[in-house]
């Protein structure tokens, strides 16, 4: 077989492998929007109860996009989501049992069962804040190297990769925190301000998990990803100054 057919086989493969994957980021996106501009609205205009309680299901419902938006199937993002659920877990249970790890804090009713204090749920949402970090870290490189250099080769460049999506995270931590607490998802003891070591930890963890996630290989680039970690920043906002 000539190889130029050949070339030109795979050439068609991928560019249909791309628009598939495409749109089905898309699909992922209206479907974010949706389910975010309706909690939304139900939170801050019709039954806050009858909306906040389905946040379990919006976690799932992300997490589930954030697997299946990738434009190449690899068993060790699934890997990375129960390391990331491991971690987020023990690091929330030393912190609720101890206040060691992020200050003196409890979780609130809304967010489904828990163990030890701590909803199930909570290492589902470190997965999906870090893979959105990532993302978004590795956009941003992309950007500023004009494409020239990858944040996954080179020792810089993936320290520069892991410190930045860990500012990310903890960032959106930030934004988070004031929602989060309105929301009653947990609250902060003490006169109810979020403690500095809050964010120290975030920090420290999420640079620990995206040198995991370094280290497993996982091609960061997700569309999908970049656009969720905005979509829950404006949510979070919007319910810190509306709610």
């Amino acid at each position: 077989m000539n190889k130029s057919v050949i070339h030109t086989g795979v050439q068609l493969f991928i560019i249909r492998a791309k628009k598939k994957q495409s749109k089905k980021s898309d699909y992922a996106l209206w479907i974010a929007l949706l389910i975010h501009a309706v909690g939304l609205i139900g939170i801050l205009y019709i039954d806050r109860y009858r909306f906040v309680v389905l946040t379990p299901i919006n976690l799932l419902i992300m997490a589930g996009f954030l697997l299946r938006t990738r434009g190449e199937k690899n068993y060790r993002l699934y890997v990375f989501a129960l390391i990331c659920w491991t971690v987020g877990m023990l690091a929330e249970i030393t912190g609720v049992q101890t206040g060691i790890l992020f200050g003196s804090y409890r979780y609130g009713k809304w967010l489904g069962p828990a163990f030890a204090g701590v909803p199930l749920l909570i290492g589902v949402n470190w997965f999906i804040i870090i893979c959105c970090s990532a993302a978004l870290a590795h956009k941003i490189f992309s950007l500023v190297t004009s494409g020239k250099n990858s944040a996954r080769t080179g020792i810089r460049n993936q320290l520069v990769f892991i410190l930045a999506g860990a500012l990310l995270a903890t960032i959106f931590d930030w934004i988070m925190e004031p929602g989060a607490v309105k929301l009653g998802f947990w609250i902060w003891k003490g006169d109810g301000s979020v403690p500095f070591l809050n964010y120290v930890c975030w920090f420290a963890l999420s640079a620990m998990l995206l040198f995991v996630f370094q280290r497993l290989r996982i091609n960061p680039v997700n569309r999908f990803a970049v656009q969720l970690y905005f979509i829950q920043a404006i949510f979070f906002v919007a319910i810190r100054f509306l709610g």
